[in-house]
């Protein structure tokens, strides 16, 4: 969340960047809830001060009458900062709750603009593809080479459904183990497999409760969340510990299910696996020192931008708007690849820094080495990259005019030396 100082200082530029994501912040409750804690916080203080004053008066004092009350008057004191102390800790959680409604600010890098339209691109790399017959969409060419069974997929878990099958699968997997191997040999990641199940408290952290509950999967007996990414748990992970600074920056990676329950218009949208509930994807989580994060920003950026370059995608990078990013980042790229066959432009990677909106919500702090009190760390993430989106680039970029896909030559001594992808068995 924000720094509450930050409203107080400024409240009206606050709205104003606010108003630039699509959120009517509750600033002037935020300032009357504040001003009103504050009062009461001051006024409990000071009847602590005569109650610890009167208190040792007490002692002093020969009269047993005076001593009564006395005695009487400190009992009468008690009562009413345990009745002002009760009104600091609601006022202290509803002043949490409307704090916990207030998106991250966004960087004065960030184009401004109320939806993807305002969106600017940074840089395009790669070279289209050439074809000299007509490219088909992925769903096709799943179909007709039977690595991906679409019916049985939606008969065994409904609308969007989908099963992987024998070299679909094995490609799908060849992907994860070729990027976490080159997320953790090359840029320097330590790899987790963190729960898929958390705690709502989890997601309060990284900012998708309470604000985004009716895109995620609740399990409400146990009161437990699917996850929508390992960003997730990964960013809880050293929640309420304060390690020293110069263990920073620490860098995770992760392969993961992730669940969501996105909203689709229909048409193309519900075609093949563009848009689906569950899906794999690998992440990368930074926490960072306050003054490396833009840094690590860019290096972010980079190596999620490895690993499509080295699978010969076409790509672009966009430098989101305010009104496009998510509601807990300061400031996103996203990296897009450009699907032939769908004739599109498909989201692959998204990287975010956070500054320190989610290390508040999720006390993630550490330890300055010159001493002093603990600091609120800098947290990032990126894709690294989405399962499904990667996919369909690799089919519809590397289809050829037999309907076989060439194997991206990173992937090949993940399967085998396999070098291309034809007709399964069953197909």
């Amino acid at each position: 969340m924000l720094d509450i100082a930050v409203i107080r200082e400024n409240p009206d530029r606050v709205k104003e960047l606010c108003l630039q994501k699509n959120v009517d912040a509750p600033v002037d409750q935020i300032l009357a809830l504040d001003k009103t804690r504050r009062q009461t916080l001051g006024e409990v203080e000071n009847l602590k001060a005569q109650r610890n004053a009167g208190t040792k008066k007490i002692g002093q004092i020969r009269d047993a009458d005076e001593r009564q009350r006395l005695i009487a008057e400190m009992g009468g004191l008690g009562d009413r900062i345990a009745e002002l102390d009760d009104v600091v800790r609601a006022t202290g959680a509803e002043l949490r709750e409307l704090m916990l409604g207030v998106p991250n600010l966004p960087d004065p890098e960030v184009p401004v603009g109320p939806d993807a339209a305002s969106n600017t691109v940074r840089e395009q790399r790669g070279d289209f593809p050439t074809f000299n017959f007509e490219p088909k969409p992925h769903w096709e060419i799943a179909e007709d080479l039977g690595i991906i069974d679409f019916e049985r997929g939606v008969k065994v878990a409904g609308s969007r459904g989908y099963i992987m099958r024998g070299d679909g699968a094995r490609l799908q997997r060849a992907i994860v183990s070729w990027m976490l191997d080159v997320h953790t040999n090359r840029h320097g990641y330590s790899e987790v497999i963190p729960p898929h199940l958390v705690l709502g408290e989890s997601l309060v952290g990284t900012g998708n409760l309470p604000k985004f509950a009716d895109t995620l999967f609740r399990d409400i007996q146990d009161d437990k969340w699917l996850i929508p990414t390992a960003e997730v748990p990964i960013t809880n992970m050293y929640r309420d510990e304060i390690p020293d600074e110069g263990q920073l920056p620490i860098y995770h990676t992760a392969a993961t299910q992730c669940f969501r329950r996105e909203q689709i218009s229909g048409g193309r949208e519900v075609r093949g696996i563009k848009r689906v509930y569950e899906f794999q994807k690998v992440e990368m989580v930074k926490f960072t020192h306050p003054d490396q994060s833009e840094a690590e920003l860019e290096r972010l950026l980079g190596e999620a931008l490895f690993i499509v370059e080295e699978l010969k995608l076409p790509c672009r990078v966009l430098n989101l708007s305010t009104g496009d990013m998510t509601f807990s980042s300061a400031h996103t790229y996203d990296i897009e690849t450009w699907a032939p066959g769908s004739e599109e432009w498909l989201e692959i990677s998204s990287c975010s820094l956070f500054r320190d909106y989610q290390a508040r919500r999720a006390n993630l702090r550490f330890r300055p080495e010159g001493g002093g009190r603990p600091r609120f760390m800098h947290t990032l993430n990126g894709s690294g990259l989405a399962l499904p989106r990667t996919i369909i680039a690799i089919l519809e970029n590397g289809q050829r005019a037999d309907g076989t896909i060439a194997v991206p030559d990173v992937l090949r001594p993940y399967l085998g030396g396999q070098e291309v992808i034809g007709k399964q068995p069953w197909a």
